[in-house]
């Protein structure tokens, strides 16, 4: 059986890209990352979902970005904003080099088990702008992986960045989500750690407006009934 490593945080994206990765015969490991986010409430909707989908493996990687921070989900001064739908400029939220510091990981852990297949579910419609989500850095993050193994150099056995989701939106995601059976009221999108999801941040307000779109009410619970 073919292997994939997909990259896991507990969010919808990934969730449903998880369940594709398995719909169409990969054997599924998963990767989650510990990387010093404000809380780690997503590791644990994470675990519900790697558990509920009986996948092969699923791996958290600890690592410390809060040490040089620079984002409202690293570091504890920096509040998360609520959402804005007009906003043109990169929010508070982003990351730095987020998605180049997990791929790189996956791509160490899908050479280490033999697996030439890696899935992320990033997309470039429905998104808070981060640079890192979008198809050129996906295409050169593919070609620096196959640059710098030796399954790809010596062995020709080249690593494919899996984005199925690149040109699709969030409804059509969740739609395809449901004949996959991706239990949705076990993924976590809020950037908030609070007991329900605040219903307020960019997260959250993509998430509702996908749900909405696609003509299912969403599971998760909200501060404010939704």
């Amino acid at each position: 059986m073919k292997k994939a490593v997909v990259l896991l945080s507990g969010g919808l994206d990934s969730s449903t890209a998880l369940y594709l990765a398995k719909s169409e015969g990969y054997e599924v490991y998963a990767i989650s990352f510990n990387y010093g986010q404000r809380h780690k409430k997503e590791l644990d909707f994470a675990k519900k979902i790697a558990n509920g989908a009986k996948i092969k493996e699923h791996i958290i990687v600890n690592t410390n970005m809060n040490a040089w921070g620079g984002s409202a989900l690293t570091d504890s001064h920096i509040d998360v904003p609520n959402g804005d739908a007009e906003r043109k400029d990169i929010p508070v939220t982003y990351v730095p080099a987020r998605n180049m510091i997990f791929l790189s990981y996956a791509a160490s852990f899908a050479e280490a088990i033999g697996s030439q297949d890696i899935f992320i579910g990033v997309s470039q419609v429905d998104y808070s702008g981060y640079v890192d989500c979008r198809k050129e850095f996906i295409d050169a993050m593919e070609n620096a992986i196959n640059q710098g193994t030796v399954c790809a150099v010596k062995d020709n056995k080249k690593i494919k960045i899996h984005a199925p989701f690149m040109n699709k939106t969030k409804a059509e995601e969740i739609r395809l989500g449901i004949k996959l059976g991706v239990d949705y009221g076990s993924t976590w999108t809020c950037y908030n750690g609070y007991e329900k999801a605040c219903g307020e941040c960019d997260s959250c307000l993509l998430r509702l407006k996908a749900f909405e779109e696609a003509g299912y009410k969403d599971p998760v619970e909200y501060m404010t009934p939704k």
